[in-house]
């Protein structure tokens, strides 16, 4: 792995080997009918990922999950040299022992990946991440090393740490950090694929390449499957309200727009090309006439208020009460956390669901809780 750069790219699914450090892919590429955001998804892995049989938390299948964290452990090779979101690459000597991380994205991943006991620092504000609280108590306790926008770099030497993962948008403090001599990981995981690239990093850096590629696996099969299952099925018309207000949504370049897709779903606001929440008018929603309205899990505002609203009383969405708030008793599916399939599962249960019931996505998501945070799952009340 010494020198491997994290790409994601794959052309097609070949029955042979690919090459020493690939193995074969036993899934079929999306339907020719559904070439979307979703399609382009499920075709651009990392290489050395295997589309076939579904795995447990550490890359095994689910029978053997208890006997295969020692195997992958004992089995990690150092020193690695990998290639960060910032394009520098990173020598890392031995398995890390002592983790911060700086971004509740891969703090999430860090307990997915078994490296909870690890971490002797993460983000500010940790107690409104009820992950945290339900599969890893003991992190809220850790110190914290503030946010994005005021990084506490002293506490975070203070930690001596042997790896720090932090966002590329403090680029100034990894660099900083480095020039203490202290190993930094800048990530991205801000949309689908690069959420898969972050995914397959930290496992190398970390020594968890097997669980890693176990969670990427999980993921791109679940996608083909919801692909392949709602191949036939119309495609209602979506409207994501953001957190902070109702009139803030996704546009095409969000990752929000290809939760919608996988889910069987057209977002509405997939003309605007801002990388970032847009700011759109009550006009705008009226003209797009939306089927479904589907609100942030973490919207200030509520379903009802939705309802309520006498500007849009005409929307489709509205006349027939179908408002809907993600759930964010776990995670927040609507953002780019490992989890973040779950979401596009669990607006298809809402989007169709004469095809992919509530039962299913509960059964599903209880599934990936169990195997990857070691918690059930138990399905949230109905928000409308």
């Amino acid at each position: 792995l010494t020198g491997l750069e994290m790409k994601m790219i794959i052309s097609s699914c070949q029955s042979e080997a690919l090459s020493l450090s690939m193995v074969a892919c036993g899934a079929p590429v999306a339907k020719s009918t559904a070439k979307s955001d979703a399609a382009s998804m499920v075709q651009s892995i990392p290489s050395n990922v295997d589309l076939g049989t579904p795995v447990s938390k550490d890359g095994e299948p689910a029978a053997s999950k208890a006997a295969s964290t020692a195997q992958t452990e004992a089995g990690a090779t150092f020193p690695v040299t990998i290639t960060d979101a910032l394009g520098r690459e990173i020598m890392i000597e031995k398995q890390p022992q002592k983790i911060v991380s700086g971004y509740y994205i891969t703090s999430s991943l860090l307990i997915a990946l078994g490296l909870e006991t690890k971490v002797v620092g993460m983000e500010a504000k940790a107690k409104t991440r009820p992950i945290y609280a339900l599969a890893a108590p003991e992190m809220l306790n850790l110190p914290n090393v503030g946010t994005a926008k005021e990084f506490d770099l002293e506490g975070c030497a203070a930690l001596k740490p042997d790896l720090v993962i932090l966002p590329i948008k403090l680029k100034d403090s990894v660099k900083a950090l480095e020039e203490l001599g202290i190993t930094v990981l800048a990530v991205n995981p801000e949309g689908t694929e690069q959420l898969q690239e972050t995914i397959e990093t930290i496992g190398i850096a970390t020594g968890t390449t097997d669980t890693a590629t176990g969670l990427i696996r999980y993921n791109m099969n679940q996608t083909q499957d919801l692909i392949d299952l709602l191949a036939e099925a119309k495609k209602p018309t979506v409207y994501l309200g953001g957190n902070s207000a109702f009139l803030s949504t996704a546009g095409a370049k969000m990752f929000q727009n290809t939760l919608i897709d996988i889910a069987g779903g057209k977002n509405v606001a997939a003309e605007l090309t801002d990388s970032y929440w847009a700011e759109v008018s009550y006009e705008q929603v009226i003209a797009w006439n939306p089927a479904v309205i589907v609100l942030a899990s973490d919207a200030q505002y509520t379903v009802q208020d939705v309802l309520n609203d006498k500007n849009i009383a005409g929307v489709t969405a509205v006349k027939n009460k179908a408002v809907y708030q993600m759930p964010g008793d776990y995670e927040a599916w609507d953002s780019p956390v490992p989890s973040s399939i779950l979401g596009s599962l669990w607006l298809a249960s809402v989007l169709h669901s004469d095809v992919y019931t509530a039962e299913m996505f509960t059964k599903e998501a209880n599934t990936f809780y169990s195997d990857y945070y070691g918690i059930a799952y138990q399905a949230a009340k109905k928000a409308a």
